[in-house]
């Protein structure tokens, strides 16, 4: 293990854990004056950027640090860009996010202990769990490696199609000439997903920087979790349950696209 400082390590984890409590807990404060508990959609971006700073300067000066500079950057113009499309977003609109009020339908008149439970804890504990990798590789030694190479490589990948991905649909909700439409042009004709898609690619690519010293690979797990998130627990499939009464020409969009990874269009059955 002498390539990993593992003492330190373990030192710091539940410091890292308490920072992504105090996260939570600064944001449901927040939430809860303004409104919307919508708002945590930026702490989501912005919590990993924290927790990774906390850990490169816990893990200073554990071998060359040049690699661990290298993570915190890719992991911040991932989390930054992420947390200020989002809150740009937000400030564009008014009232819950449709996702948000479907959930705290169920609360009855404990609607912050509901929010609390099912929205906050929950984000809190996959944002540290998510972000082990990154956490883990600001105590490893090692240089980058042909694997962390190609880790950049596949996160440059995802980070354009998550903000091209983005732009394009922001550009697209704000042409008038959109209401009732289906984005299929640029990366979303060979998509429906092309930021989930690239949220994914990114934390491989992270984790791909860890899984180059051992012990990484241990934490396989993250990058599964959030791939598994991304497709079918809080991102594609929980979106799309509530965008085909939106827009009547998503089914047939489904039918001609595919659902994460980028593939050429279908053909539309005849007579479809």
């Amino acid at each position: 293990m002498s390539g990993f400082a593992a003492s330190s390590f373990l030192v710091a984890l539940p410091i890292t854990l308490a920072t992504a409590a105090a996260l939570q807990a600064a944001t449901l404060a927040a939430a809860l004056r303004g409104g919307r508990h919508s708002a945590v959609d930026v702490t989501w971006g912005a919590g990993f950027v924290a927790i990774a700073a906390l850990a490169c300067a816990l893990g200073w000066g554990n071998g060359p640090n040049a690699r661990r500079l290298l993570i915190l950057l890719l992991t911040a113009c991932w989390g930054l860009r992420l947390a200020g499309h989002i809150f740009l977003r937000l400030r564009g609109h008014e009232g819950e996010d449709p996702r948000y009020d479907e959930l705290l339908a169920r609360a009855g008149a404990a609607r912050t202990r509901f929010a609390i439970t099912h929205i906050y804890l929950p984000q809190g504990l996959t944002q540290w769990f998510v972000s082990l990798p990154v956490q883990m590789a600001m105590f490893q030694r090692g240089g980058i490696g042909v694997l962390g190479v190609i880790g950049v490589a596949l996160w440059a990948v995802g980070f354009f199609f998550e903000a091209v991905g983005d732009h394009q649909l922001t550009r697209f909700r704000q042409d008038p000439a959109s209401r009732d439409r289906v984005l299929d042009t640029g990366l979303w004709r060979y998509t429906r997903h092309p930021n989930y898609f690239g949220d994914a690619c990114v934390w491989w690519g992270l984790s791909l920087l860890t899984f180059a010293h051992w012990p990484g690979v241990v934490t396989i797990g993250s990058p599964v979790l959030m791939t598994y998130l991304l497709t079918r627990g809080t991102g594609a499939e929980l979106l799309e349950r509530t965008i085909n009464d939106r827009r009547p020409g998503y089914v047939d969009y489904v039918r001609r696209t595919s659902g994460f990874l980028p593939l050429p269009k279908r053909r539309s059955p005849r007579g479809v």
